[in-house]
């Protein structure tokens, strides 16, 4: 069996006002859909990030795999690393950690990787939770992903989740994810408002839902001085805090005056970053993204290592489709040290999919495993192409949270160890 054709298809789709450290959501987030598609007839689906940069990187790439199995997935990715080049390079996405080429290598060769997993599960007849090593649990936990949100984009029509611009707004947010999807656990984007103010809304939110597990992430918009503060000031409130300071010699300062651990997805993103991490304390979990560690096979193989090491894992999410979350929950089901709750932006889709209803759905805050074959999805082509017709329409090609911010806000600045 060898790959006879790869399908890219770049679609947009509506991301209500959502506020971060670097500035605000725009109307439209952009993914990618990949398809490769074998001389048997199987066809596999991934998905990546929308910017144009990867999506012109992808598409170099695409044509060096036509020829080869799906399971030769070592030769896939040095072919997509020999068509990236060696030059640094970082694209980030919209996101706000460390970039470099190793991880726009992998970023790259990720979405190609879960769409042959899929392939060889179709092929074998299993899930790729199975190729992975089989599940632990057969339905994984997520958790309410909160953020900070302007009630509509300016100019447009209020949606329905509402403003969040203070703790009371915050908890109706969570009251409204917890009703809708049943999450166990909550998550704050924060980095937006002073600290001061964020760690009243966890305390609100504790308040509001005693004995859920809470974590709030500042995007290293705090100093450490800060971090150790509002640490100390929550103990006994979160279950972690994710990145309040940049870089691992900042994060390993908090980690050792608070008395809550560390999380992780932006001083550590590559290979090269645990060593020091771990010999510094830097962290205590960390969230896996197979999106950029280099999809679902790498990221097992640095779930191990974490647990050689002692640190406890949960997952990142950036803006995503169906695709991306049947793959998550996969990868999920299969790694035996993920205790934490994994991160989704599911709900901010607002049932906006490509994905065919049915396999994927949230029971109690978790998503069950998808019973059939490899991903256990199936393309939805008509929402794909309706999808694909707004991203040549919606005039974005790249995410700029910032530049976005500053069309309403001119003096915005990017909140990096700011406060």
């Amino acid at each position: 069996m060898r790959i006879r054709e790869i399908h890219l298809t770049p679609v947009a789709f509506r991301d209500p006002p959502l506020l971060n450290a670097m500035g605000v959501h725009e109307p439209w987030a952009l993914r990618t859909v990949v398809e490769v598609v074998t001389d048997e007839g199987l066809y596999g689906l991934g998905e990546t990030y929308g910017d144009l940069s990867h999506l012109d990187r992808l598409r170099a790439a695409a044509p060096e795999l036509i020829g080869l199995r799906p399971h030769a997935l070592h030769e896939i990715h040095a072919r997509v690393a020999a068509s990236v080049g060696g030059d640094v390079v970082t694209d980030q996405h919209g996101l706000t950690g460390a970039g470099s080429n190793q991880k726009t290598v992998d970023a790259v060769f990720a979405a190609f990787e879960v769409a042959c997993l899929d392939i060889q599960g179709k092929a074998a007849g299993v899930r790729v939770a199975d190729l992975l090593g089989g599940p632990v649990r057969e339905a994984v936990p997520y958790s309410a992903y909160l953020f900070y949100k302007w009630g509509a984009h300016p100019g447009g029509e209020p949606d329905r989740f509402g403003a969040a611009l203070d703790p009371e707004g915050v908890v109706a947010q969570a009251r409204l994810l917890i009703e809708e999807y049943g999450f166990g656990s909550i998550k704050l984007k924060g980095g937006v408002l002073p600290p001061d103010q964020e760690a009243d809304a966890v305390v609100a939110l504790r308040d509001a839902f005693p004995g859920l597990p809470l974590r709030i992430d500042p995007n290293a918009a705090w100093t450490p001085a800060t971090s150790v503060r509002i640490g100390k000031a929550l103990e006994g409130v979160l279950e972690y805090l994710e990145d309040p300071a940049p870089e691992i010699a900042g994060m390993a300062e908090v980690a050792a005056r608070v008395p809550m651990p560390l999380a992780t997805n932006m001083c550590v993103v590559t290979h090269d970053h645990l060593p020091p991490a771990i010999a510094q304390g830097a962290i205590g979990v960390l969230l896996i993204d197979h999106h950029y560690w280099g999809g679902l096979v790498r990221s097992s193989q640095v779930a191990a290592l974490c647990d050689t090491f002692g640190l406890a894992l949960s997952m990142h999410s950036n803006s995503h489709l169906g695709i991306s979350l049947a793959a998550m929950t996969h990868l999920a089901a299969a790694t035996p040290g993920l205790r934490h709750a994994c991160d989704t932006h599911t709900p901010w889709q607002d049932g906006q999919d490509v994905v065919a209803p049915g396999a994927l759905r949230f029971t109690e805050g978790a998503v069950p495993l998808p019973e059939g074959p490899g991903l256990g999805i199936e393309l939805d082509r008509d929402a794909l192409a309706a999808m694909h017709e707004r991203y040549l329409a919606c005039g974005l090609t790249r995410r700029d949270d910032t530049a976005y911010m500053k069309r309403f806000e001119p003096d915005f600045v990017p909140k990096r160890a700011h406060w």
